[in-house]
């Protein structure tokens, strides 16, 4: 909805625009800018939800119980600023997509996927003691679904472990698009 009506404005805007001599390149620029902005917004309020439909979706199949509830708690509220993190920087890798040359996007990878990297220390932090409270049954299951999940996303795998997401990864964006990392709690 927010898309279709920055296009509209853009349109709208651009064809008063064109009556000037000058104003054509200028508005469609400021046009681009505001289209990227808002693309940007949207696509981070989507990975938003899927990190929450993810926790979800970990919280079920792991099948934690109300005594693991607090570790639980704690992995979950990494994964959702891990989310959080990830999302703003690729929402400020759109926002500067038409403007950053190739320097600029080889540090924006690094940033990336040094966040990545920290990010994910800090999920095998939050996750220890949660696997440390799960019974044996639960244990399997988590060793299925970490060692499983990325495999199925990458259709290398013959069961359905999570719902597939697409995920537009960048090289060397560790696996993300504003879209989580290689391990299904990453996401």
């Amino acid at each position: 909805m927010k898309k279709a009506l920055v296009i509209l404005a853009a349109s709208l805007s651009m064809s008063g625009a064109f009556a000037q001599s000058a104003a054509p390149a200028a508005s469609a620029t400021v046009a681009a800018t505001a289209a990227a902005a808002s693309s940007a917004d949207v696509r981070a309020a989507q990975h938003q939800q899927r990190v929450e439909e993810r926790i979800t979706w970990l919280h079920t199949q792991l099948k934690i119980t109300p005594e693991q509830e607090p570790q639980w708690k704690t992995f979950a509220d990494v994964m959702r600023s891990n989310g959080q993190t990830m999302g703003a920087l690729y929402k400020q890798r759109m926002e500067t997509e038409n403007t950053r040359n190739a320097l600029d996007d080889m540090k924006q990878y690094a940033q990336i996927a040094q966040a990545h990297a920290e990010d994910m220390q800090k999920l095998v932090t939050a996750f220890e003691p949660l696997y440390t409270s799960l019974s044996p049954e639960q244990k399997k299951l988590a060793d299925q679904t970490f060692r499983h999940g990325h495999e199925h996303e990458h259709g290398q795998s013959g069961k359905a472990t999570k719902p597939k997401h697409k995920s537009k990864s960048s090289p060397g964006a560790a696996a993300s698009d504003a879209e989580p990392a290689s391990t299904p709690a990453a996401q």
